[in-house]
């Protein structure tokens, strides 16, 4: 498995400015799934932690989400927006396969009409758009990029396969990252550590166009197809390795973490991976209880759920680290600076 680990230190800096969430209306309940398969609430819990998740109305798509969460930022910070340049939109469940989701939600909140693209790194994709993002700004190409994770995975998920479907909600977080006028001290953005192991894409996929991966045929049921076993023992393996590595580049230990937001893909995978990296579960944040496994909405519905309980004072240290279909994995050292 190939990885990389970088410091972000190019001429100019970025912080989190601005950010926003949103979930669907409707619970899916524990209760309510007992009667679509064999499974019930103490079962469901034991093995994930999961008490309900939200699933979008037949009205709602990703792009809604996305749009929900945007207008949820700019209701509570009052950004200017009309110098905004890039729209990153980290999705796996796109409305379409083109346009992309990032278009429609520019037309539906009419934002300027800047560059828009869908990025697709399946759970650890808001931590990808925010290093993409980050390095836009690092190079002076943008001083501004909205940056949302969003999934509808209700849309692709098989409610009779009790494996899968006891998993999955939908939601959506946005955050907007501007360049720092600060440029004395430490970044905000501190370091970056991530990779991918295509090989092992066989373990959590969607099919769409190929009929086998790596030369193993694949089930073309157009929901997700997940190894749970083998997605566990890759979590639970890499996240431990990869925070290490993002710790030893920026300089740091464990023991100066004041909050870790890891992927909320299972408790339990939560729970193992605190355990092997000794950051304590009271210092991490994840919102897998209510929300269940969001995708690449997660991390950030976890860094607003930490602003909203004014968790954060400025100078902590944050560490957010995804991992998901790809297989893939990233994490983000973030030096906490105050909103506005």
């Amino acid at each position: 498995m190939s990885a990389a680990a970088t410091t972000l230190s190019g001429p100019y800096r970025s912080r989190i400015t601005a950010i926003g969430d949103y979930v669907p209306e409707r619970r899916l309940t524990n209760e309510d799934l007992e009667k679509l398969v064999e499974t019930n609430d103490e079962w469901i819990v034991q093995r994930t932690g999961i008490r309900e998740r939200r699933i979008c109305s037949p009205e709602e798509t990703t792009s809604t989400l996305c749009a929900n969460a945007v207008q949820n930022l700019i209701d509570r910070y009052h950004p200017e927006l009309e110098d905004l340049d890039l729209i990153l939109v980290c999705t796996t469940t796109p409305d379409f396969i083109f346009p992309s989701t990032a278009c429609l939600v520019q037309h539906q909140l009419g934002l300027p009409k800047v560059t828009a693209m869908d990025l697709s790194a399946a759970c650890a994709g808001f931590l990808y758009g925010l290093h993409l993002a980050d390095g836009m700004i690092a190079s002076g190409l943008h001083r501004k990029v909205l940056i949302i994770g969003a999934d509808a995975l209700s849309k692709i998920t098989d409610y009779t396969d009790r494996t899968t479907c006891i998993l999955f909600g939908d939601g959506a977080g946005a955050v907007l990252l501007e360049r720092d006028p600060d440029d004395t001290g430490e970044p905000s953005l501190i370091a970056y550590s991530g990779g991918s192991d295509g090989g092992g894409g066989i373990h959590l996929y969607q099919t769409h166009t190929a009929a086998a991966m790596n030369g193993i045929p694949v089930k073309d049921t157009r929901t997700i197809v997940q190894n749970g076993r083998e997605v566990y023992k890759f979590a639970v393996q890499t996240v431990p390795a990869g925070t290490e590595a993002l710790l030893q580049k920026a300089g740091l230990r464990t023991s100066d973490v004041d909050w870790f937001i890891p992927h909320s893909a299972n408790l339990r995978i939560i729970e193992s991976v605190c355990e092997r990296t000794g950051i304590p579960m009271e210092r991490t944040l994840h919102t897998i209880q209510w929300f269940g496994n969001t995708s690449a909405a997660t991390i950030p519905l976890a860094l607003d759920m930490g602003v909203k309980q004014g968790n954060f004072r400025d100078g902590q240290l944050i560490l957010m680290y995804g991992f998901g279909g790809g297989l893939v994995h990233g994490g983000q050292s973030l030096r906490w600076k105050a909103l506005g």
